[in-house]
């Protein structure tokens, strides 16, 4: 880049501008979003302590779960507190360039592995309605073990690709990013450079990603429907659905904000970033709330953690 760019002054930090009208009611939005964070670590932490701990979920549905809820922990940790420190003070709002390359290496980690984690639960979720016999056998410990691993690397991967694209062109100023966190197309808005190519690849890397997700999920459903309605029994027809109508729930949250911004990569500012909120603080809050009041076993699982001994009153209140 010096090479390339030798007249060019290498700017040094960022500012990131916020959300659309927080900066003019920072004494409302710090609570709110001080509310959501502990919300969210409190209830993804309970989670991961409560399928990792408790032996009755120890199966691979609720072996990803425990993985989808580290990751709603960190994809939220990634972002929320930079936003309340810029809520606090005006210093809060400044980030260095090493840093917001690191955010925004971190976020698109998160965000696609969680991705690629989606397009392995539902995976999980056909063997076990579909292939009930083959279920045990096919997803036994390796394997789940190696789904989850491949789920990591993978978005470490597709996020290397991204940072690498977006951090090597040069940035000479201006400083602002009318973004509430570093990530890609209002960090591109600021290069010194022609981004073309940066933003194309940015699209068909992460449209191709995030549609073959999709496409996997939604072939994955159209196997599980037509399973679950050649279930005899009401009850069955109705725990396949719970557990599936859970996952289906999240999956729409996550996907339909992302791709709004990053097929509208020139659309970025302060309020470009309310869809944003969805996927990266409502939806990691929302996240253990859908699975653990739709999930019968959850429910008792978390009771058992919470208050150990006799279940039937707790179990009976939980479940009317």
């Amino acid at each position: 880049m010096k090479t390339k760019y030798p007249n060019q002054t290498v700017v040094s930090f960022f500012f990131l501008e916020g959300l659309m009208y927080t900066g003019e009611h920072p004494s409302l939005f710090f609570p709110l979003f001080f509310l959501i964070y502990s919300i969210t670590m409190t209830g993804n932490l309970l989670i991961l302590i409560t399928v990792s701990s408790d032996p009755h979920l120890f199966s691979p549905m609720y072996h990803f779960l425990g993985h989808l809820s580290f990751l709603d922990a960190c994809l939220s940790t990634v972002t929320v507190p930079k936003v309340m420190t810029g809520l606090l003070t005006l210093e809060g709002k400044i980030v260095s360039f090493e840093a917001c390359a690191i955010q925004l290496y971190c976020f698109h980690f998160l965000a696609s592995a969680e991705c690629f984690l989606y397009t392995v639960m539902a995976y999980d979720r056909y063997m076990a309605i579909c292939q009930p016999l083959h279920y045990p056998v096919v997803m036994n410990k390796q394997m789940c073990t190696g789904l989850a691993a491949i789920t990591w690397a993978t978005g470490a991967v597709h996020s290397a690709i991204h940072t690498s694209l977006t951090f090597h062109l040069p940035y000479c100023g201006p400083h602002h990013i009318s973004y509430f966190f570093c990530d890609i197309p209002p960090v591109l808005k600021l290069a010194c450079a022609d981004t073309t190519i940066s933003e194309i690849v940015m699209i068909a890397n992460i449209g191709i990603v995030a549609a073959g997700c999709l496409i996997l999920i939604i072939a994955s459903y159209v196997f599980i429907v037509g399973a679950v309605l050649r279930i005899r029994t009401a009850e069955g027809r109705q725990r396949a659905f719970s557990t599936c109508t859970a996952h289906l729930t999240v999956v729409l949250l996550y996907y339909m904000p992302a791709v709004w911004i990053y097929l509208q990569p020139h659309s970025s500012g302060a309020g470009s970033g309310v869809p944003a909120v969805f996927y990266t603080v409502v939806t990691p809050m929302l996240n253990p709330f859908i699975y653990t009041l739709r999930n019968k076993e959850v429910k008792q699982a978390l009771g058992r953690l919470l208050c150990p001994g006799p279940q039937e009153s707790l179990e009976s209140s939980l479940n009317p």
